[in-house]
């Protein structure tokens, strides 16, 4: 079976003609396929995501409660400004 590649653009048409109300947008979907939610391969300068990996994802996401806050290491220094 071939996989189904789109980029991002043609990913969300693909979901709304699925279900036009849908939420996701395209910021949105670019940002998962950035921090690698969802599986994709470059392309030049484009993502490709698996269509059906994406609809896959969509219909189970993982359980995000599961996951703890990042941890930071406190507050940061903030360069003085002098004004004369």
């Amino acid at each position: 079976m071939l996989a189904r590649m789109r980029t991002i653009s043609e990913a969300i048409k693909e979901i709304r003609e699925t279900d036009p109300q849908t939420a996701l947008t395209q910021t949105a979907l670019r940002r998962m396929v950035k921090i690698g939610e969802i599986p994709s391969v470059r392309a030049g300068c484009k993502y490709l995501v698996n269509l059906d990996t994406l609809f896959e994802y969509l219909s189970n996401p993982p359980n995000t409660a599961d996951k703890s806050p990042p941890v930071t290491a406190g507050i940061r220094p903030v360069k003085e400004k002098i004004f004369t």
